[in-house]
């Protein structure tokens, strides 16, 4: 091995590396270009996030601010149904799901004297279209008819200390999250809402309160928040799971790439160094080559087929095309090598970026026990044999069976 050599093979690396980030730049343009108009589609399908609000129950009153008193339902009993049905456009995954939404809701007369209580229920979505929809107060059914931006308004008359039950029902779909809301209510009392869901990721959004109960189900969790009495109740809100984007997660990968073969290339320079095989830069230009092969087809075969599947072929295709070279070119024990060294420094790096935040510590344990085996192994090794100028005239391979 010697300087020129070097050189070359560092030059080999840097043009792969530029490679791997015009590569990158494409899945990116590709998944930013498409994210948008895909998403508009599925929004304008599925409906956007749903947040639904509280009910507004009010009365006439000359005294209060624009003249109507606002009250709060004495009893609340809220159930929703989640499930989620996440549908893939391009390279994204858009966190799709549909939601049946039961309220029952007391209402009351606090004042001594008759009252024309007036109830606004808001739709949790203006665009949004509502099946199996029901709007019952005091057992008369609504005829509103109004538009779902301005929500429907009934009203009820109720004797002093009288009282009526308002039931709401609805099926609707929609995107990212749901979530309910007390808008600008400051006290709460005898509130519960029980949430259902198909499935097992649980995650709050920012902003909202967790559940006071959990239970697991068949296929996902019952959840249950209690409002007995509460100032400054905190709305509940449900993300729907994350899932892994093709488009993204091909990015990171390829544009982390060069990390990889960084690795697989000192292992094999040193390692075959040591064993006197003095593989040729064009040795280096194909291996790099078969390194590119797996981004490339991990690239396209994510539009076509599932994630994991896209990871499976592109990777065995990679790994045969690197160790079965230099097992014809250097013979088995170098093409094992770099097998396992491939599979290391590759594909199991590569398949952390499946797992959110691993990324940084799988290459922090990779480098530490890259450098842990190469100082291991060549501890006694004489390297002002190995790089004398002597050597530099050795065959360009001498083949190690």
């Amino acid at each position: 091995m010697n300087i020129k050599r070097l050189i070359a093979i560092t030059v080999i690396f840097l043009c792969t590396a530029a490679g791997w980030a015009v590569l990158g730049t494409s899945l990116a343009l590709r998944t930013q270009d498409t994210s948008g108009a895909l998403g508009r589609q599925v929004t304008g399908l599925w409906g956007p996030p749903m947040t639904q609000l509280h009910p507004a129950i009010w009365y006439s009153s000359p005294t209060s601010a624009g003249g109507r008193h606002f009250i709060q339902p004495s009893q609340s009993q809220v159930l929703t149904t989640l499930r989620y049905e996440p549908k893939k456009k391009g390279l994204l995954w858009h966190r799709t799901f549909t939601v049946d939404f039961q309220g029952s809701y007391t209402l009351e007369n606090p004042t001594p004297i008759a009252q024309t209580i007036y109830v606004r229920f808001q739709f949790p979505a203006a665009d949004a279209s509502y099946n199996d929809f029901s709007f019952v107060l005091n057992g008369v059914p609504s005829t509103d008819n109004r538009p779902t931006s301005e929500g429907i308004t009934e009203a009820v008359t109720l004797q002093p200390g009288a009282s009526a039950k308002l039931e709401v029902g609805y099926k609707t779909r929609g995107t990212d999250r749901w979530g309910y809301s007390f808008g600008d209510t400051t006290r709460v009392r005898n509130f519960d809402l029980t949430m259902k869901t198909d499935f097992d990721e649980i995650n709050f959004p920012s902003g909202t309160g967790s559940a006071t109960e959990r239970k697991p189900s068949t296929h996902g969790w019952t959840l249950h928040w209690a409002y007995p009495d509460v100032i400054g109740a905190q709305a509940i809100g449900m993300d729907m799971p994350n899932v892994l984007n093709p488009g993204p997660v091909a990015a990171r990968i390829t544009f982390f790439a060069p990390v990889s073969l960084l690795f697989f290339f000192a292992v094999l320079l040193l390692m075959t160094t040591v064993r006197g095989v003095n593989l040729h830069p064009m040795n280096y230009f194909f291996l790099a080559a078969g390194f590119f092969a797996f981004q490339l087809l991990f690239a396209y075969l994510v539009d076509l087929i599932p994630l994991l599947l896209a990871f499976i072929i592109a990777a065995a295709v990679s790994l045969v095309l690197v160790s079965g070279y230099l097992h014809l070119v250097a013979g088995r024990t170098i093409g094992r090598l770099a097998a396992a060294a491939q599979f290391a420094y590759m594909v199991l790096f590569s398949y952390s970026f499946f797992f959110e935040g691993l990324t940084g510590l799988t290459i922090t344990i990779g480098a530490i026990a890259t450098l842990a085996l190469l100082m291991v192994t060549t501890a006694k090794v004489n390297w002002t044999e190995k790089f004398s100028p002597s050597r530099s005239g050795m065959t360009p391979l001498v083949r190690a069976i």
